[in-house]
């Protein structure tokens, strides 16, 4: 399996509305610009979304993939990983969720295997891209 890369966002919500955000799906489309599409294709016992397909365009990378969440039974964190992709053989995800009192720090974790083989700089480059974009785009949308 590829490395990880790990990065954190402080955001100005509590970690009920920041897991609000990322656990809403079919709203990914309005606030993460490369998610152009998302279904939710089953679910846990508790309606939380457990397989979700997406379809990402992010230029010269494009994706139609599914994806399986687990999430704690806290609240604050959810993993994921592949089920099925076009461009990746695997990917391996987490949101961990730290209350501050108000404020809540999040760290994003991800670990992306490409198809295509890349060098090992330039996928950490481009997981480093993928991260730093999405944690600001979820910080936009869960202090807006």
């Amino acid at each position: 399996m590829a490395e990880q890369s790990t990065q954190s966002i402080e955001v100005d919500a509590e970690p009920s509305r920041v897991m609000a955000v990322i656990a809403d799906f079919p709203a990914y489309p309005e606030w993460a610009k490369a998610v152009r599409q998302t279904e939710v294709l089953d679910t846990d016992g508790e309606g939380r979304a457990k397989q979700v397909k997406l379809t990402l365009d992010a230029g010269p990378i494009k994706d139609v993939y599914t994806l399986e969440y687990d999430w704690d039974d806290d609240g604050l964190g959810v993993s994921w990983h592949l089920v099925k992709g076009q461009m990746q053989k695997a990917q391996n995800g987490r949101y961990a969720l730290e209350d501050l009192g108000g404020r809540t720090r999040v760290t994003y974790t991800l670990s992306v295997e490409l198809a295509l083989p890349m060098i090992g700089l330039l996928r950490r480059k481009a997981e480093k891209m993928v991260m730093d974009t999405a944690l600001k785009e979820l910080k936009k949308r869960a202090e807006g």
